[in-house]
C-alpha cells in the first residue's frame, strides 16, 4: 500500500492505493483501533483513480476555509513518558516537558487550526536532530508529536524567590521542594497556569495561604504523589479510582479517612478532599522529591482569574507566594483543573476544563455558528458548528474587572479558532448579568433564554433529546419572567416552548442578596411567610439568636412592609433556610456552604422518614408547600431531636415533593439539573425513586449541573428554534399558563404527603 496524509482544519485527509481488500482492511482498523486518544467523529470515503505512488507520505498542512477538525485536549503523562523522565540512561531522564502523540499539552499551547507546531505556542523551540528523527520517524511513538523536546531544545525552568540567586532546570526543581517541606508557599506555573501550593499536612502553612490568597473557608485541592498515597487519605470506588487515573485527570471528589494525615484547615468541616495525581512531568518530578501530598489551588487572589504569564504572575502573586518555580513555554489560554464527582458510579464533571476542553458535545440538532454567553457564576461560553458545541474552559464568577476582562478574550477565542464568526447569540434573561450585558453589546440577532430553562437544555443536548420533557430545575436563583427569583422550578419543554408546571412555595428575602451570604436572612423570610411577624419572636431558633435585636427588627420591619424583600421560590436558598434552622450555618463564607453543611449532616445510615408536606393547585401548575415541614421541624428543634436524623428526614421530603409532581405529569422522559444536584444524597435517592416510578432520568454528567452548563443549554435553544422554524425564534417562549407564584389565595389544597423511603408510588 502506498499514499499520503496531511492535517487540515476540517480534520485529517488520507489518500490510500493498493490491493481492494488492503484498502478495505486499513478503513476497519482505522475506526475500530483509532491512534491512542484520537476521537473520530466521521469517515468520509470517495474513490479516486489510482496514481501509482511508491511509499507513504506527510503532506504539508492545508490551512483551508473551512474549519471542523477537533482541538485535542490536554492529556496527563504517559506511563512511556514517565518511565522515560524516570531512567537515568534516557536522555530525558527529569526533564519536566517530556511528552509524546499519548499525552502532554494541546489546548493550552494551540493557537490556531491546523494543529501544527507553527500553529502552537512550541514553535519558537527549533528541534534538535534528535528530536526531529522522533518527529519524522512514523515508528516512534513521538512522531508527529508537536509539543515535542528535550533538555537541548525545549522548554526550561527557573526558580525566584527569597534571597538565593535564581536556579535552573532541575536546581530549579530543588529549590522548590526545599521551600515547601519547610512550609512556605510556592507559586508553580504549570500546564494551563500557576497553581499555589503548600504542604498539605500543615496546618500553620495552609492557614497562611488561605489568608493571603483571601480564601476564608472554601475547600481547597490537594495533589496527591500517587494513587496509594491518595488511598491512604481516601476511601476510593472502582469508578472514582478509573477517573482519578484517567487521561483527563481531574481533581476527583473522594471521601476522607477520619484520620486521613491532611490539615483540617484544607477542607473544613467538610468530608470530602478534592484530591488529583500529577499530570504533567513536572508535577510528578515535584510530587516524587516531596512524597507527601500538597495543596495545589488555582494561582489566583480570590474572586480573580488565574494566572499563567510569568510576568503578570510575578506581579499578581508577590505578597502570597514565597518562591515561583517557572517556565518559558508560553500559555496559550489559562485552562483550570477540572472537578468530578461519582454519584450512582457514574462521573458529573462539575467543572469542565483542563483534559475535557475544548472536546465538543454532540448536539441532537445542528445550530449553526451560535455563541452562548452562559450566566454570571462559574461562567463559560459555548460555540456550535453544526452539531457540535465547544464548551469553553471554567472562566469563574463575573465580580472582577480581572475576571471580565478574562470572560471578553474568551468570547471571541473559539469562534475564531474555527475561523466562523457567531451569526447569532444566546444570553440569560438576568439583565445585570456581566454576560448579558455583553452580549447586548455584542450581538444584534440576540434572543434569551430562561436560565432554568436552560439548564434542562443542557442535559437534553448532552444527552441528545429533543422533548418533550419535564425538568426539575432546583439552584440558587435565576431571573423568572414574572419579576420574581426563580430557583424550585419543574419546566415542561416541548419544541419551541416551555410551561411551568409546579414550583415550590415562594417566600421573602429580606435584603435580597444579602440572604446568598447570610442564611439565617432566608430563615427569616420562611418564618415570617409562615407565622407573620410572631414567627420572628419564636424564643431559642439558632437564626433568631444570631441576631442583633435591632438588626432584626430591621428586618422584620422590612418583611412587614415588602421593602427589598424580593419572593423567590429557590431550592438553594429554602436549603439554607432550613441549614440555619438546625443551627448549622448562620453566615456563609462561600457560595452553597450552607447546603454543604446540610449534605454533610446526614447520618451514615438510611434513614427512612420524611416531613410532611402539600401539594396544591394554583391556576393550571402545582405548588409544593413545605408549611407542614417547617412546623413539624420546629416540634422537633423544641424536642432537642438528633440533627442528623432531621437531616435526612429533610432531604428524604425534597425527593418525595419532586415524585409526587412527577407522578401527576404525562411525560414519560425526567431531567435533573441546576446547582442543587450537586448534593450527592439528593440526585441519587431521586433518580432512584423516579426509576422505581418507571421513568426514565437524565441529569448533567459530561457537563455542569451547576451554572457552568447554562452555556451549552442557550445553544440547545437555538437548535431547537431553528428545527422548528427554519430561523431561530426569540428564545423558548413561555407559553401563557406558566405559573406566577404570586397568589396563595388561588391555591386550593390536593393533598397533605408524608412519605417512607424518600419517595412515593405513582397513583
Amino acid at each position: 500500500m502506498s499514499g499520503l496524509v496531511r492535517n487540515t482544519t476540517g480534520g485529517a485527509h488520507i489518500e490510500i492505493e493498493g490491493p481492494a481488500q488492503a484498502v478495505t482492511q486499513f478503513l476497519e482498523a482505522m475506526e475500530r483501533h483509532p491512534p491512542p486518544r484520537a476521537r473520530m467523529t466521521s469517515i468520509r470515503v470517495s474513490e479516486r483513480p489510482t496514481l501509482g505512488r511508491k511509499g507513504f507520505h506527510i503532506q504539508p498542512s492545508d490551512a483551508g476555509d473551512t474549519r471542523s477538525a477537533l482541538i485535542p485536549a490536554d492529556i496527563a503523562t504517559c506511563t512511556e513518558c514517565l518511565a522515560d523522565i524516570a531512567e537515568p540512561r534516557n536522555r530525558r531522564y527529569r526533564y519536566p516537558f517530556t511528552n509524546c502523540t499519548a499525552c502532554g499539552p494541546r489546548f493550552s499551547i494551540v493557537e490556531d487550526l491546523p494543529y501544527d507546531r507553527g500553529n502552537t505556542t512550541m514553535r519558537d523551540f527549533i528541534m534538535c536532530s534528535a528530536c526531529q528523527a522522533e518527529y519524522d520517524d512514523p515508528r516512534d511513538r513521538r512522531f508527529h508529536a508537536q509539543p515535542n523536546a528535550c533538555p537541548q531544545c525545549g522548554p526550561r525552568l527557573s526558580y525566584v524567590g527569597g534571597t538565593r540567586a535564581a536556579a535552573k532546570d532541575h536546581e530549579a526543581l530543588v529549590r522548590a521542594a526545599e521551600l515547601l517541606r519547610a512550609g512556605g508557599i510556592l507559586a508553580l506555573k504549570g500546564l494551563g497556569g500557576f497553581h499555589l501550593m503548600v504542604d498539605a499536612r500543615d496546618e500553620a502553612a495552609v492557614a497562611r495561604l488561605r489568608r493571603r490568597k483571601g480564601r476564608e473557608a472554601k475547600p481547597l485541592a490537594i495533589m496527591a504523589p500517587n494513587l496509594a498515597a491518595a488511598e491512604e487519605l481516601c476511601s476510593l470506588s472502582s469508578a472514582e479510582r478509573h477517573f482519578l487515573c484517567s487521561p483527563e485527570a481531574p481533581i476527583v471528589l473522594l471521601h476522607r479517612h477520619p484520620r486521613a494525615s491532611i490539615a483540617h484547615a484544607v477542607a473544613p468541616g467538610n468530608p470530602y478532599l478534592g484530591v488529583m495525581l500529577p499530570y504533567t512531568p513536572l508535577h510528578h518530578l515535584l510530587l516524587g522529591q516531596l512524597n507527601f501530598p500538597v495543596v495545589a489551588t488555582s494561582g489566583n487572589r480570590s474572586e480573580e482569574p488565574m494566572c499563567f504569564e510569568n510576568e503578570v504572575a510575578l506581579v499578581a502573586l508577590d505578597g502570597i507566594a514565597d518562591g515561583f518555580l517557572l517556565h518559558d513555554r508560553p500559555i496559550a489560554r489559562p485552562v483550570d483543573d477540572s472537578i468530578v464527582q461519582v454519584v450512582l458510579d457514574e462521573a458529573m464533571v462539575l467543572r469542565r476544563s483542563r483534559g475535557y476542553v475544548p472536546l465538543p458535545i454532540e448536539l441532537p440538532l445542528p445550530a449553526s455558528r451560535v455563541l452562548g454567553y452562559g450566566g454570571h457564576l462559574k461562567a463559560t461560553i459555548s460555540f456550535s458548528l453544526g452539531r457540535n458545541a465547544f464548551i469553553s474552559q471554567h472562566l469563574g464568577n463575573l465580580e472582577s474587572a480581572e475576571s471580565l476582562e478574562a470572560y471578553q478574550q474568551t468570547l471571541g477565542d473559539l469562534p475564531r479558532l474555527y475561523g466562523q464568526p457567531p451569526v447569532r447569540g444566546v444570553c440569560d434573561l438576568h439583565p445585570d448579568y456581566a454576560s448579558t450585558r455583553k452580549a447586548e453589546a455584542a450581538n444584534d440577532r440576540l434572543f434569551k433564554v430562561q436560565h432554568h430553562v436552560a439548564h434542562v437544555l443542557s442535559v437534553m443536548a448532552e444527552h441528545q433529546l429533543t422533548g418533550p420533557v419535564l425538568g426539575v430545575s432546583w439552584d440558587g436563583s435565576g431571573y423568572g419572567p414574572d419579576g420574581t427569583v426563580w430557583g424550585g422550578e419543574f419546566l415542561a419543554v416541548s419544541g419551541t416552548s416551555y410551561s411551568r408546571v409546579a414550583h415550590l412555595r415562594p417566600f421573602s428575602l429580606p435584603g435580597g442578596e444579602a440572604a446568598v451570604r447570610e442564611p439565617r436572612r432566608s430563615a427569616l423570610g420562611m418564618l415570617f411567610e409562615v407565622f407573620g411577624s410572631q414567627g420572628l419572636t419564636m424564643a431559642g431558633l439558632p437564626p433568631l439568636t444570631s441576631f442583633e435585636e435591632m438588626d432584626l427588627r430591621v428586618l422584620g420591619r422590612a418583611l412587614e412592609r415588602g421593602v427589598n424583600t424580593p419572593r423567590t421560590t429557590s431550592c438553594g436558598r429554602l436549603f439554607d433556610g432550613l441549614s440555619s434552622l438546625l443551627g448549622l450555618r448562620q453566615t456563609a463564607r462561600f457560595e452553597g456552604e450552607a447546603a454543604m453543611n446540610l449534605e454533610f449532616a446526614l447520618p451514615e445510615h438510611e434513614v427512612p422518614d420524611a416531613y410532611p408536606f402539600q401539594l396544591e393547585e394554583e391556576g393550571s401548575g402545582l405548588v409544593l408547600n413545605w408549611e407542614p415541614m417547617l412546623r413539624t421541624m420546629l416540634v422537633d428543634i423544641e424536642g432537642s431531636a438528633d440533627r442528623r436524623l432531621m437531616a435526612a428526614r429533610i432531604h428524604n421530603t425534597m425527593v418525595a415533593m419532586i415524585v409526587a409532581v412527577v407522578c401527576r405529569r404525562p411525560e414519560d422522559t425526567l431531567i435533573l439539573s441546576g446547582g442543587c444536584f450537586q448534593n450527592r444524597y439528593l440526585l441519587a435517592h431521586t433518580v432512584k425513586a423516579l426509576r422505581d416510578s418507571g421513568r426514565r432520568v437524565f441529569w448533567n454528567q459530561s457537563t455542569p449541573v451547576n451554572d457552568g452548563g447554562i452555556s451549552l443549554g442557550q445553544v440547545m435553544a437555538a437548535a431547537l428554534g431553528q428545527a422548528e422554524s427554519g430561523a431561530v425564534a426569540h428564545g423558548l417562549v413561555a407559553q401563557p399558563d406558566y405559573v406566577d407564584g404570586a397568589s396563595l389565595e388561588r391555591r386550593r389544597p390536593l393533598t397533605t404527603v408524608a412519605t417512607e423511603s424518600g419517595g412515593m408510588p405513582c397513583a
